[in-house]
């Protein structure tokens, strides 16, 4: 029962980027061109959403359906994490014209071209925990 309350949400998720347009390789193109504001509008909602839950859950003391508590654990500050992860994701997302929730929504819809792009992604991951120990922290 869990696990197909974890599918519908995820499946109203997919929907909600196709219908949305954040799937939409032509949208991302507009956003990295600085066309259109309709993308930065969807993930500063999605930002802007997050940090108010996140801020609920931190004072509200909020526990999960099982009754833990919901703990943030923390992570080291560095530069070089944050400026070359992003460039790589960044980059990734450019040039694979959509980010991990879209293409998995894009495959959903039926487009399977981007199958390329999640085998490219999962290789990515695969490779990042295989070189992640010589990798600054």
């Amino acid at each position: 029962m869990k696990k197909s309350a974890y599918l519908f949400v995820g499946i109203l998720f997919g929907i909600g980027m196709f219908k949305s347009g954040a799937a939409s390789w032509f949208r991302i193109y507009e956003m990295f061109q600085f066309e259109s504001f309709h993308m930065y509008g969807i993930i500063g909602t999605a930002l802007s959403i997050a940090v108010i839950a996140t801020q609920y859950i931190k004072r509200k003391k909020v526990k999960d359906f099982a009754g833990n508590p919901i703990v943030f654990a923390n992570k080291e500050k560095s530069i070089a994490r944050y400026l070359i992860g992003g460039t790589l994701f960044g980059l990734g997302w450019a040039l694979g014209g959509a980010c991990p929730g879209p293409m998995f929504a894009l495959l959903g819809a039926g487009f399977y071209p981007v199958l390329i792009a999640i085998i490219g992604a999962l290789l990515g991951t695969w490779t990042y925990g295989l070189v992640k120990k010589w990798l600054p922290h």
